[in-house]
């Protein structure tokens, strides 16, 4: 060690959009707070994933929308800027600086560590500079893990590490426009990254190897996405397996070899197959624990299998919900109970308690910026069933409701919500079409807040707007 041991209320590890909530929660009460990061305040959200993949998205969005309605259709012309589009994107990363998050650490009373956190022990962490120096770090109550997750690539496909692939990270970053990109994965990063690199003029290959897009999500949701996928010029390709994966010296352009033997040519190819967490070098094994693997929490997010509720993890790292509100939702209740038990304070932890992150399991909100958009909280029909409820879906058609056809001309969508039968309440809703994004928030109420139908029917929505197909859903609802 360099320097003696020093000593916080809380150490949390990992200054992403959790690892940042939690240290605030935990300054403002008054504990001496410090944060250890590695790469950039900030995160993965803040660099290469929510901000810049929904700053590409959005331009292309405006642009249909405009398109979509006799009269402003007229007066738009030609194709997106894409130096305009990525100058844009660019801004909205801060140019992948990340002063301003720094500032706000110091403004809020969080100190900074740079550096790679590793647990040393019990309330300990190590933390290793750039320099190679080492700082020992230690912890009165808490430590919190917020170390989020990485993309994983198939170990079991020849030739793919060496062909250097995109991830999440060069797919939003990338400072240029691929002539052709090949995405492998039909989950939300291949969907969008699909929509928003053929909206900016690459020749896109979507390829699958299941039968579906978004296939968490309700089934229509895939359809309706793969249909405007294709119609915006996407080959999207079901069934397909690729075996090998081919690129010379590590430059120009990359082969894709297929199961059933066709050679694939692209110049760029993102892989969108999956994430894990990033505790594979974080001193888990100090603590009693396999490094590499998702951090077991309770509904507190205190990590299970450690003696002494002194360890904590929050965000993508706990495998509850990956989606970056909900690490942030996570990180208030971790802070919350951080807290309570520095004040030697009873937890409450019962469902829907201040320490507990029950909507993690029972509305976690989700929007996919395709073009359509979909947008959906709790449970699909097919997760209800599966979980033992006695449920019955309610569709409707979004494009016969008034407000979606003054919102675009030949709109096209569908609703669904999913009704338990025995307790009256709402345990799901999706919506897919332009616009739905701004519908989920009363739907994540309705449900998170298992608001019976008889009072939802009267919360009465707005005419002419696309909410009032809650009016319709809700008609289905009641029979």
């Amino acid at each position: 060690m360099t320097t003696a041991p020093e000593e916080y209320d809380v150490i949390v590890v990992g200054a992403g959009p959790t690892g940042e909530n939690v240290a605030d929660r935990t300054a403002a009460a008054g504990l001496r707070t410090v944060i250890v990061e590695s790469e950039l305040v900030g995160g993965e959200c803040s660099y290469w994933a929510c901000m810049p993949s929904k700053a590409l998205l959005r331009p292309a969005a405006a642009l249909a929308g405009a398109r979509g309605v006799a009269g402003s259709r007229e007066a738009v012309g030609g194709a997106l800027d894409p130096a305009a589009v990525l100058a844009r994107r660019d801004s909205f990363t801060s140019h992948w600086r990340d002063d301003g998050q720094v500032k706000w650490l110091r403004d809020t009373g969080i100190e900074l560590v740079r550096g790679h956190g590793r647990l040393a022990g019990e309330r300990k962490v190590t933390v290793e500079g750039e320099d190679g120096g080492e700082r020992l770090l230690t912890a009165r109550y808490a430590v919190a893990v917020c170390t989020g997750s990485r993309p994983v690539l198939p170990p079991d496909v020849p030739g793919l590490a060496e062909a250097r692939p995109w991830t999440n990270r060069e797919a939003t970053g990338s400072p240029a426009v691929p002539g052709r990109l090949a995405v492998v994965g039909g989950g939300v990063v291949g969907v969008e990254m699909a929509t928003a690199w053929r909206a900016l003029g690459s020749e896109v290959v979507l390829l699958v190897r299941g039968e579906g897009l978004l296939p968490r999500m309700e089934p229509f949701a895939g359809e309706l996405v793969t249909e405007g996928l294709r119609a915006a010029g996407v080959d999207v390709r079901f069934g397909v397996a690729v075996t090998a994966v081919e690129r010379v010296d590590g430059g120009g352009e990359v082969t894709l070899v297929l199961a059933d033997g066709e050679r694939l040519a692209a110049d760029e190819v993102l892989y969108a197959t999956g994430r894990a967490p990033r505790t594979a070098d974080v001193g888990l094994e100090q603590v009693g624990l396999k490094p590499g693997g998702w951090l077991d929490v309770d509904d507190s997010c205190t990590v299970l299998g450690v003696d002494g509720e002194w360890l904590y993890a929050a965000g993508d790292v706990n495998h509850r919900a990956l989606l970056t509100h909900q690490g942030k939702y996570q990180a208030r209740i971790t802070g919350a109970a951080i807290v309570a038990r520095a004040q030697r304070r009873l937890l409450d932890t019962a469902r829907w308690g201040a320490h507990a992150a029950s909507a993690d399991s029972a509305g976690a909100p989700q929007v996919v910026f395709t073009e359509p958009e979909v947008a959906a909280v709790g449970l699909t029909l097919d997760a209800a069933e599966r979980a033992g409820l006695r449920v019955r879906a309610v569709d409707h058609d979004l494009g016969a409701v008034a407000g979606a056809s003054l919102y675009g001309d030949d709109y096209r969508g569908k609703a669904r919500v999913v009704l338990d039968l025995d307790r009256q309440v709402l345990v799901g809703a999706s919506f897919v079409g332009p616009g739905v994004a701004e519908l989920l928030h009363s739907a994540t109420v309705a449900v998170v807040g298992e608001v019976p139908i008889d009072r939802l029917w009267h919360a009465v929505p707005a005419y002419p707007t696309i909410s009032e197909v809650w009016l319709r859903l809700l008609e289905g609802c009641r029979g």
